[in-house]
């Protein structure tokens, strides 16, 4: 039977080769989550959401009007959302993160990328 015997520096190699991996591995605690903001009464609710890079935010129309979601600058936008249908975003690192409804621009919402 043969034992298996490790060198203080083969230890020490291999302890800096996982943390080397860890370090490079991103920083993420968990997988994608999906952010839904409903849209009642001409608003939308919550108004304000909090996300990291890769979530979805998912936007569903409740009301009878069509709506949007839409960044101030144009660049992203959901189409039109007609009632009981939703669209949605992938968050970005650098997306705009204020956003307005076309149709209703009184309706107004902040994405928070943390």
């Amino acid at each position: 039977m043969m034992k298996n015997t490790y060198s203080r520096r083969s230890v020490m190699v291999g302890a800096a080769a996982s943390a080397a991996v860890l370090t490079a591995a991103p920083l993420r605690a968990q997988d994608p989550t999906v952010h839904e903001v409903h849209i009642r009464s001409f608003s939308f609710d919550p108004d304000k959401v909090q996300v990291q890079v890769g979530d979805t935010i998912r936007w569903i129309n409740h009301d009878l009007a069509p709506h949007t979601a839409t960044a101030d600058e144009f660049g992203w936008d959901t189409e039109e959302i007609s009632k009981g249908e939703f669209g949605e975003v992938i968050v970005t690192k650098d997306m705009e993160t204020s956003y307005f409804c076309v149709f209703h621009p009184h309706m107004k919402g902040t994405i928070e990328i943390l």
